[in-house]
């Protein structure tokens, strides 16, 4: 059965960027420490990121992700989240936003869709038995868990307090969330922990 998660890397402090972000430098400065595990990692991150990869049947995303994404040094057919350069399909992409580009250079595996319930919506409708992964950046994450639509919660702890950035989680009071720790894997690159997001309470 298909499952909604909640799937990002994070500082120590609670960052999923760096500060100064910008579309030619999308993580801010010192932001690259959040992705050595998938880049720079051992056998078991190269694991962990396969895992995802395969299970993935469509993603969601945030505007100013996608904005870094789009730009000319961003994803391609060879680069970026699942990319299959061997001729697959790569999964579709969810954007949250507001005001769609009207031409993105990354052409028709960008849907655009104003809340992240439309995104959830429509995603879990073409990823069939697979999952959908919500993958930053940090204020779609929180609003996909905070409306009660996420199912799983994959946080990648990367060794590194950044001191500023954008964070996962907003600084201000919010409603408790609970979750259950359902699997744990530690590497020198990262740690990845995944929760189950405990409904019905």
């Amino acid at each position: 059965m298909s499952q909604v998660v909640i799937d990002i890397s994070v500082s120590l402090d609670g960052y999923v960027t760096g500060p100064n972000v910008s579309i030619d430098n999308g993580l801010g400065d010192g932001g690259d420490a959040l992705h050595y595990w998938a880049f720079q990692g051992n056998a078991e991150d190269n694991a962990v990121l396969d895992s995802a990869f395969e299970e993935t049947g469509a993603v969601i995303q945030g505007r100013n992700l996608f904005d870094v994404i789009d730009a000319p040094q961003g994803w391609s057919d060879e680069l970026g989240y699942g990319a299959k350069p061997t001729g697959e399909v790569n999964p579709p992409v969810f954007v949250v936003t507001h005001s769609a580009p009207a031409k993105p250079r990354l052409g028709d595996r960008f849907r655009f869709v104003g809340s992240p319930e439309e995104a959830v919506a429509q995603a879990k409708e073409v990823a069939g038995d697979k999952d959908v992964f919500v993958m930053g950046g940090g204020q779609v994450c929180y609003e996909v868990l905070a409306a009660g639509l996420a199912d799983v919660l994959q946080l990648h702890v990367a060794p590194v307090v950044l001191g500023g950035g954008a964070r996962l989680f907003p600084a201000e009071p919010a409603q408790a969330i609970e979750v259950e720790l359902v699997d744990a894997v530690s590497t020198p690159a990262a740690q990845h922990l995944t929760y189950r997001v405990v409904k019905g309470k």
